[in-house]
């Protein structure tokens, strides 16, 4: 399998997530299970079903986490420095509406768009790999071509 780029930040926060699924929210699921099945005739039993279905939930989100965290490759951005590369702090600016957005290159499982962490997969980040600032880059939107302009690149 191929490993999985990851901040120290995203790997931690995947490891807590998973740390909790397992010591607070798996056992908690076994014991609504438990106690829906006293409830008697588990066909009928909507309590039961409920729970199952977030067990199951549950359990395949560990699995998940689980996958993610044996494959990651923790990279530290704060050591890394020159063109943007994967854990870059990166401002553009759109060259069309002068709006400008920070984001930091993360890897897949902690991309959060709304947080300013950008997926490395994603065709914005793919179109900044290798940019200096000053440089810049096309990128195909599904609302058309959008031209941006590399104002900075931190690593922090």
């Amino acid at each position: 399998m191929e490993k999985i780029p990851m901040t120290r930040a995203g790997y931690t926060a995947l490891d807590k997530e998973l740390k909790t699924l397992k010591t607070v929210d798996r056992p908690a699921i076994i014991k609504a299970i438990a106690e829906a099945r006293e409830h008697g005739d588990l066909s009928e039993n909507a309590e039961y079903h409920s729970a199952r279905e977030k067990q199951s939930f549950v359990e395949g989100r560990i699995k998940e986490l689980e996958s993610f965290i044996s494959l990651a490759n923790v990279i530290d951005p704060s050591t890394l420095s020159g063109p943007i590369k994967f854990g870059a702090t990166v401002t553009i600016v759109d060259e069309d509406t002068d709006e400008e957005k920070t984001y930091q290159i993360v890897g897949e499982p902690e991309a959060d768009l709304e947080k300013g962490l950008l997926n490395i997969k994603s065709p914005i980040a793919r179109a900044l790999i290798g940019k200096e600032e000053g440089d810049s880059i096309e990128v195909r939107t599904p609302g058309g071509e959008k031209s941006y302009e590399v104002l900075s690149i931190k690593y922090v």
